[in-house]
């Protein structure tokens, strides 16, 4: 996505046009925040990239990227405890990670402003489920707000700080998707940075930890806690009622607020509308004077009936015969993203009006133009290193005969799509370092080989357990662990296994042989997967040695090694197919699928396309004549 922070970086106030992940970045800078640390995830990697792009303009805060976002959540909550306002950001499967020390932090409290931004997905765009990150606020006793637009992004984020600061508490802000990547106008406020200055413990120490009565008694001043802020929320104006005609009214938040705004002008009609800004704890005053007049309540929200079950068991008390439109009566889904045609369609049947547009027949005529369209399943970019691990991983199941022989579990990263053609491995892909404890139960259960796979950066997110779980029991497992030095699949954020950190900063690299060599691996071996058939050989190796063994797949990824080469100044020389010496054989179409070869109709000879070309020439590895080579340039 396109991202501009000169607009991050002013000093005065004004209009300026933003993505919401940048507003919300902006907003922190205007809070003088002082301590950020992320791990990478979309829908928020923007924030993560644009606090690192401004770093070391403004030079007068920290910043981390961590291993994971448990680490992350922990590095500002002790930077809160130390008297620095601190901020990290989150996708809302991120949160099942972070949440041992969520829930702790909830009851110990915090000292300086500490707020989280966890993104939810609705329509799994880029997450492995539609997860509802809204329980995360009520169960842990944890504050959550919510914008809807790229103003209150901003707005909200300062605020966040002041009720993190005044009730001493961690604060989450919960967006989704729509809302991270939209644009639109905010007006700034003015940018008033203080330098960064340590503090001393003396100065400002608590007690952060929570433990059997330690425990009982926190959770008591918490529950207080809760009841001031619920008075808070009571007074703000981002809960806002929009005034409108009639007694049928619509309670929803985020997004949705914009879909139902859109849909009720292309009705024609202004229902008076509840628009959330505070999750948990809800306004439940202000909530009943707003449904206490009502026959009927929209509630528009996407993914689970959080906000009905709540609002229902309110209106029990003070309107019982309130007629609740939601996802309970059938007339929403709890599945998928909304959008203005969902929630018109609704409106205009409990209104008994006709929509402004045939939506199913625009929508049976997208689906017909689409027939006519070749099928575009996601692939490996150009020089992705991935491609050429893959393929020799291939070969060497073909060579040792054991194709259905064994088991492969997946994890999170690029390399999920081994699941497609051509490769159409995984039998498992739950949640980042999830291959390793599932290989753990499949080793004890199967006579079958048990072989993982995951990224540098998956490794040391969340996979170290698994792998210490392996080599101490002994388990016969073969883990790929595939080192492209980035956080490639996000953006190529940097991670433990890259030279570089935070706003390109020198970091201290991780030396992962060494590191196997110490956990006891039986077996580690290095490949470079450009230099493809001489991989086969020591997969076969690996796989065949009793214990754990550990095939380190290592070649940078190929978007950011090409950035890497253009700052240096580097030629990246594309490739050509010599068509004389092609034989027709296909193997680099039929098994390689790089975007970058396709067929010339006019002799039916492979060709590449030279400017999708990242000129690595594992095309060549696969071919068995040897006809891909490097383009000679003309002097």
């Amino acid at each position: 996505m396109l991202m501009t922070v000169e607009d991050v970086k002013r000093t005065d106030s004004g209009p300026a046009l933003m993505l919401a992940n940048e507003a919300v970045v902006r907003g922190a800078l205007e809070a003088n925040v002082k301590i950020v640390a992320f791990y990478p995830g979309s829908p928020t990697s923007e924030i993560l990239d644009t606090f690192g792009e401004v770093l070391e303009h403004f030079g007068d805060y920290k910043m981390h990227i961590a291993a994971n976002e448990k680490v992350a959540l922990e590095t500002v909550a002790g930077a809160s405890m130390a008297g620095m306002r601190s901020f990290t950001s989150m996708k809302s499967v991120g949160m099942n990670v972070a949440s041992d020390s969520m829930f702790s932090i909830g009851y110990t409290g915090l000292n300086a402003g500490c707020v989280c931004l966890i993104a939810d997905d609705p329509y799994a765009h880029s997450s492995q489920s539609e997860q509802d990150g809204r329980y995360f606020g009520e169960a842990a006793y944890v504050p959550m707000i919510e914008p809807a637009t790229s103003q209150e992004a901003l707005d909200m984020t300062k605020w966040a700080f002041e009720i993190s600061e005044k009730h001493r508490t961690l604060v989450i802000i919960r967006t989704t998707t729509r809302v991270n990547h939209q644009r639109g106008m905010v007006n700034l406020g003015k940018l008033n940075r203080k330098p960064f200055k340590k503090n001393k413990w003396a100065d400002i120490k608590g007690q952060y930890f929570t433990v059997g009565s330690v425990a009982r008694a926190l959770k008591a001043k918490l529950l207080e806690k809760t009841n001031a802020i619920r008075l808070d929320f009571e007074k703000t104006d981002f809960n806002k009622v929009v005034p409108g005609k009639g007694n049928v009214g619509i309670l929803t938040a985020g997004v949705c607020f914009l879909h139902a705004q859109e849909a009720m002008k292309n009705l024609d009609i202004k229902l008076p509308v509840f628009k959330l800004g505070t999750l948990f704890p809800l306004p439940e005053k202000k909530l009943t004077e707003f449904i206490k007049p009502l026959s009927t309540l929209i509630i528009v929200e996407e993914l689970t009936p959080f906000l009905e079950t709540r609002i229902a068991a309110l209106a029990h008390q003070v309107n019982p015969n309130l007629n609740i439109v939601g996802k309970k009566s059938g007339h929403f889904s709890e599945m998928l993203e909304y959008n203005v045609p969902i929630v018109e369609k609704v409106l205009a049947e409990v209104l008994d009006k006709e929509i402004s547009t045939d939506y199913d027949a625009v929508l049976q005529k997208a689906q017909k133009l689409k027939e006519i369209l070749p099928e575009r399943p996601p692939i490996f970019c150009p020089g992705c290193p991935h491609r050429g691990t893959l393929w020799a991983f291939r070969q060497a199941l073909q060579q040792l005969r054991i194709r259905n022989k064994i088991v492969f579990n997946n994890d999170i990263g690029c390399y999920s799509m081994a699941f497609l053609p051509p490769n159409e491995f995984s039998d498992s892909m739950l949640a980042m370092g999830a291959s390793l404890g599932i290989s753990a139960g499949m080793e004890m259960a199967l006579e079958d080989k048990v072989i993982a796979m995951v990224g540098d950066s998956t490794l040391y997110h969340a996979s170290l357990p698994g792998i210490v779980n392996l080599i101490h029991h002994n388990s016969n497992v073969t883990l790929f662990v595939l080192d492209n030095s980035v956080t490639a699949m996000t953006g190529q954020q940097f991670n433990p296994n890259s030279p570089f950190n935070a706003g390109g900063m020198p970091a201290r690299k991780i030396n992962m042989e060494k590191m196997f060599e110490g956990l006891g691996a039986d077996k580690i071996v290095v490949i470079d997967p450009y230099e493809t058939r001489d991989c086969v050989g020591p997969i076969k190796d690996a796989i065949e040695t009793e214990g754990f063994s550990v095939i380190i797949s290592r070649r940078e990824c190929a978007l950011y090694g090409d950035r890497e080469k253009k700052k240096r100044g580097e030629r990246i020389t594309p490739s050509e197919n010599v068509k004389d010496t092609c034989k027709n054989i296909y193997s680099c179409i039929k098994e390689f699928y790089c975007p970058a070869i396709t067929i010339d109709e006019s002799d039916a000879k492979m060709t590449i396309q030279q400017d999708l070309c990242d000129g690595c020439l594992e095309c060549r590895q696969v071919c068995p004549v040897n006809a891909p080579r490097h383009l000679e340039v003309k002097k």
